[in-house]
């Protein structure tokens, strides 16, 4: 089957839709048409930069220019996760421990899953490699965002609670073990409730994607399958490593409660 190419006057047609809606909300007043419109402008020029830089990436295809779009990949995650956190550790850990919770678990999936299931020669080919860490990035950062912010809210309302538990003689891990689990969970269930709703309530984007491309479904969902579990992975992981950091810079090293080391965002 040929692939149908899209016009921009077509693409056009498609921003008069976000337009009506940010109209729309504008005269309901929810104050959110501001936000639409520049939201939809920072998406045209952002992926139509993206889409210069991989036709430069694949081109080239090499290891180096991979590895460094990888870490700009993931040093602007980092600072989303940071950004979307409304009581964040101060000092720069809410960025230090959100970008290295998706470093570990991120790049590590990304790279076992090109090396071992995938097996493009070679592995870092960029056609597979950036759209599996960009996925990966993406939903980790999500999950670790809600994990962490979870976490230093429910530490920030419940701080008499803890410290209470500390003068009873619990250790810091139990204080807040309710609080932690809850956060732990926060950033999980969004992935489990894709998975537990894919192919029955919606069609995920890049199996949909393929499709549209040209490819049998049949193959498109295979590879759906494979990014949603390794998606699932990096960010079940990327969020358990970060809560469980983030949990343990709240407490000084006599295990007292450091409310000090929030500030609010």
């Amino acid at each position: 089957m040929d692939v149908i190419e899209l016009s921009w006057w077509q693409l056009g047609l498609a921003s008069l839709l976000v337009i009506a809606l940010a109209a729309c909300t504008h005269f309901t007043r929810l104050g959110l048409g501001r936000d639409i419109l520049i939201a939809a402008v920072r998406t045209v020029l952002q992926l139509a930069l993206i889409g210069l830089v991989l036709e430069a990436l694949f081109s080239v295809g090499s290891l180096h220019w991979v590895a460094l779009m990888a870490v700009a990949m993931l040093l602007i995650a980092g600072r989303e996760v940071m950004a979307r956190q409304k009581r964040r550790l101060s000092g720069g850990w809410a960025f230090g421990i959100g970008t290295l919770s998706m470093f570990v678990s991120s790049f590590t999936v990304t790279v076992l899953t090109l090396t071992v299931i995938i097996g493009p020669d070679p592995w870092y080919t960029p056609q597979y490699a950036i759209p599996l860490l960009g996925m990966m990035l993406g939903n980790t950062m999500t999950g670790v965002a809600l994990g962490l912010d979870r976490l230093t809210d429910g530490v920030w309302r419940q701080r008499q609670l803890i410290e209470n538990r500390l003068m009873l003689g619990e250790t810091w891990s139990q204080a807040v073990v309710d609080i932690r689990r809850d956060a732990m969970r926060s950033g999980m269930i969004p992935m489990i409730n894709a998975m537990a709703t894919a192919g029955v309530v919606s069609l995920p984007g890049m199996m949909t994607g393929q499709i549209l491309a040209g490819s049998p479904p049949a193959l498109a969902v295979k590879y759906q399958i494979l990014v949603m579990f390794t998606i699932t992975v990096g960010t079940g992981f990327g969020t358990v490593a970060a809560v469980a950091a983030g949990s343990r810079r709240l407490f000084d090293e006599r295990e007292r409660l450091r409310t000090d080391r929030l500030h609010t965002a």
